[in-house]
């Protein structure tokens, strides 16, 4: 006999904002618990000192947090320069001080140089894994591990303050890019050293920064519904963005009722309109454009799907 899974089965996104201190697993739980929610899942960790939006997929929306990995992002930064730590944020410790000789042209100078493709070496103090462990495990044992450059993009960085030594810059990003290691490159550029002291992701993909809430505020939502004795998901699952936000990027091929049932059989499908082969695409169902997952075109101009929604049918 099957067991029966605990909490509700509820479907779609709600973007938090992560405070700092704690991890994105931390902040997952914590969410998951207010909702109580049979499954949930995040799109990509966030450091425990950094702050800002993390999208929490929930049920059938965890099948599509890949595509939010691998989207853009954009970044809020505040730089120290004259130190550099072991992990190149302030919750490292200090391994280098050098004297700080930095003149306004030299450091947009070297901001500049970060625009555009860049190959970047991930930090030790990364959850990128190596044999099955993540590297900080790694690191916090004293072990390094060589990594591969890989290929990133900035899609633009702009310098909004330089003084006392400190340095805040505002960055767009592809999936990847990690700020701390941008920083501390930029402090070897420098001759100085740096290192992050505050860290805030301020947007993912083209969710709306307006549309996140903090955990204290969806325990304040829980508590007043307990306290008004009404069914707290009447009132917490209005947050929620629908599951197709995951993907709302890509390009739509809609379809009739009669395809989608192969669609969600696991099927490929002869589509009237379709974009070129290996396009990955959002897969929609009539005139009501519903959302059932998300397919890619094959080299026959097929529609084969990749993953989707529960086949509510069977």
């Amino acid at each position: 006999m099957a067991r029966r899974r605990k909490g509700r089965p509820i479907n779609g996104v709600i973007l938090v904002d992560k405070p700092t201190g704690i991890s994105s697993n931390d902040t997952l739980q914590k969410v998951k618990r207010i909702f109580f929610a049979q499954k949930a899942g995040h799109t990509g960790a966030l450091d425990p000192l950094a702050t800002g939006m993390l999208p929490l997929c929930f049920g059938e929306a965890t099948k599509f947090s890949q595509f939010l990995l691998d989207s853009d992002k954009r970044y809020r930064v505040v730089a120290k320069l004259g130190e550099r730590t072991d992990t190149s944020d302030s919750d490292g410790e200090v391994v280098e001080t050098r004297a700080v000789n930095v003149e306004r042209d030299q450091l947009e100078a070297c901001i500049d140089s970060f625009r555009g493709t860049t190959d970047q070496i991930p930090s030790m103090y990364s959850a990128l894994k190596y044999q099955g462990r993540k590297l900080y495990e790694y690191a916090r044992e004293g072990i390094s591990i060589p990594r591969e450059s890989r290929k990133i993009t900035v899609y633009s960085v702009e310098l909004l303050r330089f003084d006392n030594n400190e340095v805040e810059m505002e960055l767009h990003v592809s999936k990847g890019t990690y700020i701390r290691t941008i920083v501390d490159d930029l402090g070897e550029m420098l001759g100085c050293g740096a290192h992050v002291t505050y860290l805030r992701r301020t947007g993912v993909s083209n969710f709306p920064y307006e549309r996140m809430v903090t955990i204290e505020q969806l325990q304040a939502m829980l508590d007043q519904a307990k306290a008004d004795k009404i069914e707290p998901g009447t009132v917490l699952d209005a947050l929620l963005l629908p599951t197709d936000t995951a993907v709302q990027d890509l390009p739509e091929v809609n379809i009739s009722a009669e395809l989608a049932v192969h669609v969600l059989h696991g099927n490929p499908v002869s589509a009237e309109v379709v974009p070129a082969e290996g396009t990955l695409v959002r897969i929609t169902v009539g005139e009501a454009a519903e959302f059932i997952g998300v397919g890619t075109i094959d080299a026959k101009g097929m529609l084969a799907p990749k993953r989707v929604m529960a086949n509510e049918q069977e």
